[in-house]
């Protein structure tokens, strides 16, 4: 009984939790590194260290890095960091920070400096606490392995082979054809993928042609995309009746990998990460496990700095903006009587444009210098 006692008193001693902040698409971190103190949007998609705004002084730099994504890869500077810290735990190893412009908080709609990526936690046997909001770093001898997963609310699961810098698992298809995703929390959407993999796991047909054709915008520049409805879906272990996933329309930049999933799904869980052991434990505390479709306008817009308007870059086809005679130029003015005053990040207007199917949106466009006010509403814009 006093042995027993010890180790639970030492376990206790040994776990660290960290708190950070949830925002509707991301979690936000507050990390020391070399001495500064900044926010970070923690991001297990990326398996480096940070991401930094490069108008924050660090050091001067100590290297180069390529970084790739949908679009191309660029060149960036980095620097090697002395000191990592979260709260109260020391992040031991070699770190860089990777110096890239960027006015994060714009992107995330609140104080933040960069992104921390997944090799800053992958030594360790993280929680990830959505439930409560933290990080829970656990001692190496706490092995989520021995845990029994009942399979309806608790979910063990195995790391595919490949990945040495994400958690790649996999992802059923109602045809018994398998996908590999990786835990993505720094993708603000459900999950992702490409037209490529539905089409190789027979979710899409080669001939078929996209509706609803839309843009994400990523690191390099933005990307067609489209919205894709999926029944019967077992993803991470867990069966969905019905999901909407983002579709890339373009080949998957990895050869292993067939896209993530990403914070909307990873949200209702609390996910333990093991990467030395290769398991990941989800235990889902919401009760939910799929999403709905978002109703759209079809309209897709972003600050524009030269004139410092947004601006409308695309209208999706068959949309309510189409139908409304809204044009690729058109300056945004209005939403719901919101004036559109200052710098606003594509997602921050996404979602005020976005809301429940079948409900409406006003919205205020100037037009070849005339203003025209329009009513539109919501549809789901969704390749079924």
């Amino acid at each position: 009984m006093i042995t027993s006692l010890l180790l639970l008193s030492s376990l206790q001693v040994a776990t660290i939790e960290v708190p950070f902040k949830m925002g509707p698409h991301a979690m936000i971190v507050d990390a020391t590194i070399n001495d500064r103190k900044l926010s970070f949007m923690f991001d297990t998609g990326f398996g480096g260290d940070f991401v930094v705004d490069n108008n924050i002084s660090l050091g001067k730099p100590t290297g180069k890095m390529i970084l790739r994504d949908f679009v191309g890869e660029f060149e960036t500077e980095t620097v090697a960091l002395k000191s990592v810290k979260l709260g109260d735990r020391v992040i031991k190893g070699d770190h860089e920070a990777v110096m890239q412009p960027g006015d994060y908080s714009f992107s995330y709609n609140t104080h933040c400096d960069g992104i921390m990526g997944f090799s800053i936690i992958k030594a360790d046997v993280t929680e990830i606490n959505f439930q409560k909001s933290k990080f829970i770093f656990h001692p190496k001898s706490y092995d989520i392995s021995k845990r029994v997963p009942d399979g309806k609310t608790t979910f063990l699961l195995k790391m595919l082979p490949i990945g040495q810098s994400s958690v790649e698992i996999e992802v059923v298809a109602p045809n018994g054809k398998k996908l590999a995703l990786a835990l993505d929390t720094g993708n603000a959407f459900y999950a992702t993928t490409h037209r490529d993999v539905l089409e190789r796991v027979g979710l899409w047909l080669p001939e078929q042609k996209v509706r609803f054709m839309s843009s994400s915008f990523v690191a390099s520049g933005p990307v067609d995309s489209w919205t894709k409805k999926l029944n019967d879906m077992t993803i991470f272990g867990v069966k969905v009746p019905t999901s909407y996933w983002d579709i890339i329309d373009l080949p998957s930049s990895s050869a292993d990998g067939d896209g993530t999933v990403g914070f909307q799904f990873l949200k209702n869980f609390n996910v333990t990460i093991d990467f030395e052991r290769r398991r990941v434990w989800m235990e889902n505390f919401t009760g939910t496990v799929a999403n709905e479709a978002e109703g759209e306008t079809g309209i897709i817009a972003n600050y524009h700095e030269g004139s410092q308007r947004v601006r409308v870059y695309r209208v999706s086809p068959e949309s309510p903006a189409l139908a409304a005679g809204i044009k690729v130029g058109d300056s945004i003015l209005s939403i719901d009587g919101k004036e559109l005053i200052g710098a606003l990040g594509y997602q921050e207007i996404s979602e005020m444009m976005e809301g429940k199917v079948g409900t409406s949106v006003a919205i205020s466009i100037s037009s070849g210098g005339e203003v025209k006010r329009h009513q539109l509403e919501r549809k789901a814009l969704v390749n079924d």
